[in-house]
């Protein structure tokens, strides 16, 4: 009988207790148990299943959970007695930052402190009778939603202190979501503050505790060691393409198909594949999105359940802002195609505005992107840390194509309109839709930080036009500075189906106004038409079977907002 399929359960026990559905990861405990390690990061594409892979943890060692066996029975680690009689055995902190959001660092701040004087108020029987001393029952006491930042950093060290003289074992720390609040201190602007703050607060609870047993930290990017980790010599870090853990979180393949036949679905084993594989940890390939997989399981529809969870907010900032180098190689990877770059996967948020590879790391880490076979790294990468990528799956292919709009328009403005334009040779139009474009959004781009201003037009203008041909792909292969002729254009469209006279080919030239060489923009726009007839770039499109009486030759001139779009 196929067991009811629930969305969102956090907690193994409500998950074992009412026997919904649930993918046996218990295998998990051992592995991390035998590995021995004293503190381990494991990073995870969110809703990954890393939460309740550590709840389960949790039920498993804390001696809060003693003689609850039963929620193990059947379970892979069931089989193991020398590890069920480990269950039930250890004093276990379990905190959470996924939900500490603060616009500001003070707000932040006090989120942390919060979820930390919970654990005090959970704990509260530490303080009946004599096992602690006077100063450290007054320590105690002192920890409040509003206590110093040096009370804040030594809470959970003492608390370890605390559990140990109680129970008298040392304490397992489990801290799920870390990252959250640096993710929210880099676009809100406090990260230093809360480097300084956290760097105190770990080094404190994971390097000077001897009362440490072990510690488990998860989260989604791998914050630089040199930033909130440069204390911690003992911290052993997983990331996507480590060996350790490769099946503890998401869903294999052998999962999937079972957890389908289970479920009545066995005749969509194919386009389940197509939407939600893709994922590699180490060398485990057809790793499957979780999140997906379940809701797919219960509502039995092919959508972008896991892609629609989240706002994104980190890479949407690092795209708006980004260059069009970046808008660039994400209309390559929209349109099938895979790249090569450079990946860091130590992130270190303070250079994300200097770093136009940094997107692709936070995308990696994200799961928006996949590492194509080591294999083939092996022969590709020019360097140790170049990576051939591309898209995840069908999932993440739909979910840019229609984030790509809001990303290159924030003004909103009828795109559809535009490309009509374009391709019709509605001059008029085009120059409407992009001088409103201009009025209403590209003060709110950032121009670069190693780019010079002049060409700060040029590059948002580039990259909001690749934007808009993304719904193009069916008819246009979209190319982008690339050699033809004599020169490199800015953008080619060249049409699929060169018989079809409604899809011409197109190159566009952009410039920005030289006020040495021309008086006006309209002296730009001509020199930037003339330019794409001596350089011959319709050179390329005529090679590939496009009759050259079918072509349309934009110039896009600038001018600070001003535009004006000619074409021949």
């Amino acid at each position: 009988m196929a067991r009811t399929v629930g969305i969102g359960t956090q907690s193994f026990e409500t998950v074992r207790e009412k026997n919904t559905f649930y993918v046996d990861k218990t295998s998990f405990i051992k592995e991390w148990w035998e590995n021995q390690d004293d503190v381990t990061l494991i990073t995870r594409p969110r809703r990954f299943g890393k939460t309740l892979n550590m709840d389960m943890i949790k039920c498993f060692f804390s001696n809060k959970y003693e003689g609850r066996r039963d929620l193990f029975e059947g379970l892979d680690i069931w089989e193991d007695e020398k590890y069920l009689e480990l269950q039930g055995t250890y004093p276990v902190i379990f905190l959470s930052f996924a939900g500490i959001k603060g616009n500001t660092f003070e707000v932040t701040q006090q989120q942390i402190c919060i979820k930390i004087s919970d654990i005090y108020e959970e704990n509260r029987y530490l303080l009946d009778g004599d096992i602690l001393s006077e100063n450290e029952k007054k320590f105690y006491e002192s920890v409040s939603m509003d206590m110093s930042d040096a009370v804040c950093s030594m809470a959970l060290n003492k608390m370890c202190i605390f559990m140990h003289k109680y129970y008298g074992k040392k304490v397992i720390i489990l801290l799920d979501e870390y990252d959250t609040p640096m993710q929210e201190a880099y676009v809100n602007g406090y990260w230093e503050e809360l480097v300084a703050f956290t760097r105190s607060l770990f080094n404190s609870t994971f390097k000077t505790n001897p009362y440490l047993e072990r510690a488990i930290m998860t989260g989604i990017t791998r914050v630089s060691k040199e930033s909130i980790f440069s204390d911690l010599n003992n911290l052993v870090v997983v990331t996507s393409t480590s060996k350790q853990y490769e099946t503890a979180f998401g869903f294999t393949e052998e999962e999937v198909f079972n957890a389908l036949d289970e479920q009545g679905l066995s005749d969509k084993k194919e386009e389940v594949k197509m939407w939600y594989d893709g994922f590699t940890f180490g060398d485990k390939k057809d790793i499957y999105n979780p999140w997906s997989i379940i809701n797919f399981l219960k509502f039995k529809s092919l959508k972008t359940y896991w892609a629609d969870s989240s706002s994104n907010g980190l890479i949407n900032n690092l795209v708006q802002k980004g260059s069009s180098y970046i808008k660039t190689m994400l209309e390559t990877l929209i349109s099938g195609k895979t790249i090569n770059v450079r990946i860091d996967e130590q992130i270190v948020f303070s250079e994300l505005q200097y770093s136009e590879d940094a997107v692709w790391s936070l995308m990696l880490a994200s799961g928006y992107l996949k590492v194509i076979s080591s294999e083939e790294l092996n022969l590709t990468r020019e360097s140790e840390n170049e990576y051939e990528l591309g898209l995840t799956n069908r999932e993440i292919l739909f979910m840019f194509r229609k984030m790509i709009l809001r990303w290159f328009s924030p003004a909103k403005m009828e795109t559809n309109g535009f490309v009509r334009a374009l391709i019709g040779g509605d001059i008029e139009s085009m120059n409407e839709y992009m001088n409103d474009v201009a009025l209403k959004t590209f003060s709110s781009f950032d121009s670069g930080k190693h780019i010079s201003e002049k060409k700060a037009p040029e590059r948002f203008y580039h990259g909001f036009v690749l934007g808009l041909m993304v719904d193009q792909t069916e008819n246009y292969i979209i190319n982008s500075n690339r050699e033809s002729g004599y020169g490199r254009y800015d953008i080619m469209l060249e049409p699929v189906d060169k018989e079809n006279i409604k899809y011409p080919g197109i190159v566009i030239e952009f410039k920005v106004i030289n006020p040495r060489k021309e008086n006006s923009l309209e002296e730009t726009v001509e020199a930037a038409l003339q330019q794409i007839k001596e350089k011959d770039y319709d050179a390329e499109l005529i090679k590939r079977g496009v009759d050259k009486e079918n072509i349309h030759h934009y110039g896009f001139a600038f001018k600070g907002k001003e535009v004006l779009i000619d074409g021949d």
